[in-house]
């Protein structure tokens, strides 16, 4: 399941945006310019309160930061990517390290986006919405795409692989998305990149090698249906003749 009532917002009202940080200053900061934007914001300033706000206010995109004491900003997106009632909220993760490793496993527990501190807050904003581009559009018309036993329902955004429910990020839905209704073709990660997360995003090389590991790990032994290309991309198959793991 992907999403509900509260991801239409972006057509019938202000978003709400969840900020997540220890450093007060830098959440004045963001809270100034998000609401400039006209979005309503709610602030923690510690993963354990970030979590409770999360859980009570059901907002429509979280800022959280990695680097916070007790509870870091990546048992926190642990935490919300496993419940139920906000499990599929986009999280931006603030980092203030660089390196592709640390990048790396943020997206791995489910992240949508990132930004490197230091970062100019109309840095911030423009993710913010871009990832809510891509998450608070109007409805679609009905449409489910069915490939094997793989189900996704377009309007409601549940994916089902069999009888099972499968939970996962917008940006893994919009991934999945993509290849299945494409099934067959051959998509390039550039391909990916442009339909799923949009050139406004922070990306590098691995990124959509992340977000397909964890998308075949969520299908189970449906993952088998999306293969790689060596060398140029993935593609979904729905030919068990054709389910080999890549």
């Amino acid at each position: 399941m992907f999403a509900d009532a509260r991801h239409n917002v972006g057509w019938m009202g202000k978003s709400t945006i969840l900020v997540i940080d220890d450093e007060a200053d830098l959440v004045e900061l963001v809270e100034y310019n998000l609401h400039r934007e006209g979005y309503e914001v709610v602030c923690a300033s510690d993963g354990k309160a970030g979590l409770q706000s999360a859980r009570h206010h059901l907002p429509d995109l979280i800022v959280l930061d990695i680097m916070m004491p007790n509870i870091d900003g990546l048992e926190v997106c642990r935490a919300l990517r496993a419940d139920d009632r906000c499990g599929d909220v986009p999280i931006i993760m603030l980092t203030a390290k660089a390196a592709e490793a640390d990048r790396i496993v943020g997206l791995e527990l489910g992240a949508d986006d990132y930004v490197t501190k230091p970062f100019s807050p109309r840095e911030l904003v423009a993710r913010v919405k871009a990832v809510l581009r891509r998450t608070t559009s109007s409805p679609e018309p009905k449409k489910i795409i069915r490939h094997g036993e793989l189900s996704i329902d377009l309007e409601r955004h549940e994916v089902r692989f069999g009888e099972k429910p499968v939970t996962l990020t917008a940006t893994e839905f919009k991934i999945l998305e993509l290849l299945a209704s494409r099934a067959g073709r051959v998509l390039s990660r550039d391909d990916l990149i442009d339909g799923a997360i949009g050139r406004d995003a922070s990306v590098f090389d691995r990124t959509i090698d992340v977000h397909i590991t964890a998308v075949r790990r969520k299908l189970g032994k449906g993952g088998a249906q999306i293969q790689t290309v060596r060398g140029f991309g993935y593609r979904l198959s729905d030919r068990l003749d054709e389910m080999v793991a890549s």
